[in-house]
């Protein structure tokens, strides 16, 4: 019979694992040994980075082709329970049909969701982009506002969360409004961060251009003070502000699949599985983790991994080249990805483009703009439905510069 790896999870660290799994596969001719299966609620890769933008539904790249490519089963449906003393999963088929899926060994890249708190009203009245369906509401509810009267609060839009997603959806607005409610009208744009400076996350490196770009595209900052309460007709900060707005956006950070905890009780704060150098979830036999559901060292000098897209399609080459190779009985490889990078999208002013941790500016403006286009166009995007170049993609000794 088949070896099985049984992947859970079809976003850029589930894809890049299978493809990294499937290298290793065929450069040991074990492919008629080991059966990869990946399974997943959709059949296609949603591009995240990208859903703050007009066209949400483009954002969206089918699995089949590439996995069909390069020898790896598919299976659509939900994970609703891992047991890893049996080896199995249960799961809930497209058709509504439930069933076990065992394995030999379990990659979970299951990825993140939006942090949703309760605060009062925020899940009635507060839109999103943290996945598809969020995104095309937004986009759906925007574009209905021109048939709404012209009034104070339909133009005014909040933006709940300063930091990266916060921002690109914020510096996104002007451009989305102008197109949809005409050049005659002014939108009031109000970010409300609850640290004590934009983009807290970003470091100082990158502030002075995203202040820059703030001011120019004429967007409000609230600071220090956090949204307690949500309603139809706007929010009221910790400060005991009301902000009368039509739209509310929610960018509140980002925790992890909770089915890491199904794994393993030890997590961190954002729900991630601690893992070894190989990216085997510590203390679990025969599981391995990757992208935004585990806390990996990617360095010598202890910065770990975060909940990015960058991190994940690299991640994903180890976890599928050791999954495959801890199979074989074969060596397993150290994950390291020193190169570190940010480009934050602002909207018509450009883009900042910061190398290092300590996020060095490299880029701005229209140059950094070309460098997002790049990233989020070409770089992040799954490889053509080619066999030896969808293996090859898989191979975690690519420069990720």
């Amino acid at each position: 019979m088949k070896r099985r790896i049984l992947i859970v999870g079809g976003g850029f660290a589930g894809l890049w694992t299978a493809l990294g799994a499937a290298r290793v596969l065929d450069m040991e001719r074990a492919s008629s040994l080991v059966e990869i299966t990946l399974v997943s609620p959709r059949p296609d890769l949603h591009i995240r980075p990208r859903l703050h933008e007009p066209r949400p539904e483009q954002m969206a790249v089918p699995l089949r082709p590439v996995l069909d490519a390069v020898g790896v089963k598919f299976v659509e449906g939900t994970v609703d329970r891992i047991h890893p003393g049996d080896h199995c999963v249960e799961i809930t088929t497209a058709a509504g049909e439930t069933t076990t899926l065992a394995y030999d060994r379990l990659v979970l890249t299951s990825g993140s969701q939006l942090f949703r708190p309760p605060l009062p009203g925020l899940a009635q009245h507060a839109f999103a982009v943290d996945q598809l369906d969020d995104a095309v509401a937004l986009r759906e509810h925007l574009e209905g506002l021109a048939s709404r009267p012209d009034t104070a609060a339909r133009n005014t839009f909040v933006v709940v969360g300063g930091g990266f997603t916060g921002l690109e959806v914020a510096t996104e607005l002007p451009g989305r409004l102008r197109a949809i409610l005409g050049d005659d009208v002014r939108p009031r744009i109000v970010v409300v961060e609850r640290s004590e400076a934009i983009g807290p996350d970003l470091g100082p490196g990158p502030r002075p251009q995203i202040l820059e770009a703030l001011a120019h595209l004429g967007i409000e900052t609230r600071v220090g003070a956090g949204v307690v309460s949500v309603d139809a007709g706007g929010v009221v900060t910790a400060t005991g502000e009301r902000i009368d707005a039509g739209t509310v956006i929610w960018t509140g950070g980002m925790v992890a699949s909770p089915l890491t905890v199904q794994v393993s009780p030890n997590v961190d704060r954002q729900g991630r599985l601690e893992v070894s150098g190989d990216l085997r979830v510590v203390g679990v036999k025969d599981v391995f983790g990757a992208g935004d559901v585990v806390r990996a060292l990617t360095d010598d000098e202890g910065h770990y991994s975060l909940m990015s897209c960058q991190h994940a399609l690299f991640m994903g080459r180890f976890s599928g080249h050791n999954v495959a190779a801890d199979l074989l009985g074969l060596p397993t490889m150290e994950y390291r990805q020193p190169f570190y990078a940010t480009c934050l999208d602002l909207g018509e002013w450009g883009a900042v483009y910061t190398e290092g941790w300590d996020r060095q500016v490299q880029l701005t403006h229209a140059e950094g703009k070309a460098r997002k286009i790049l990233i989020n166009t070409q770089w992040i995007y799954p490889p053509a439905p080619e066999r030896a170049q969808a293996l090859e993609a898989g191979n975690p000794q690519l420069s990720y510069t």
